[in-house]
């Protein structure tokens, strides 16, 4: 992911305002099914947020009483992301490094692994998959356009690499339009997959089954 560093740097100031049309909405829900789907997250559980962008996640995640790491390629977003953790209500349980989506590794396990809108950066996704077990002790999340990227493949790499539970939900709150009515249908089933074959993303939580090795 290094030749992506810097096209960002000025975008960094405000990231999250101008990225997303309501972004508190959008980030607590995304917040919310961090923490609840597949395998539930507990308070005092770290959430290692790779290319965290601006940390925007972070404050949800710590509101949830999680822990939260933030890494991303670009310096500026770094600088970025420590200055608004620094100013929540919880800072001491916060921390933001510099590092490659492909190569980082946090100081020791964490309970969760998420990617957001950066996956497909990921130079070798099985092989990420792999590396991402090894220090996410309960589950990796990410969000993935079911339009670009099949379901089937996606749950063949993570199943290669060790993750035997792979849990889904539609995310159904629109990153450019304000449209808060469209959350109520992402467990409609056959209407939340039609929507699916159009537009929004699919959230994925994967895990290990109890007593998986």
């Amino acid at each position: 992911m290094s030749d992506k560093t810097g096209q960002f740097a000025g975008k960094a100031d405000r990231w999250s305002e101008t990225a997303y049309a309501s972004p508190d909405a959008y980030l607590a829900h995304r917040a919310e099914l961090v923490a609840t789907l597949g395998v539930m997250l507990a308070p005092g559980d770290e959430a290692l947020d790779l290319a965290c962008g601006d940390g925007g996640l972070g404050p949800h995640l710590l509101g949830r009483g999680l822990r939260y790491r933030g890494v991303d390629a670009e310096p500026a977003m770094v600088d970025a992301a420590s200055k608004l953790l620094a100013s929540t209500r919880f800072p001491d349980n916060a921390a933001v490094e510099q590092g490659e989506l492909d190569t980082y590794e946090p100081p020791a396990p964490v309970a969760a692994t998420t990617v957001f809108r950066a996956i497909y950066y990921a130079r070798d996704r099985p092989a990420f998959f792999a590396r991402a077990r090894t220090f996410t002790k309960k589950k990796l999340v990410f969000d993935l356009n079911p339009r670009q990227y099949a379901l089937v493949d996606i749950s063949a790499d993570l199943h290669g690499a060790g993750f035997d539970r792979i849990d889904t939900r539609p995310f159904f709150v629109p990153q450019t339009h304000a449209l808060p009515f469209l959350q109520v249908l992402e467990r409609s089933g056959p209407l939340a997959r039609l929507l699916l074959r159009y537009r929004f993303t699919l959230m994925i939580a994967a895990s290990r089954r109890a007593g998986a090795s």
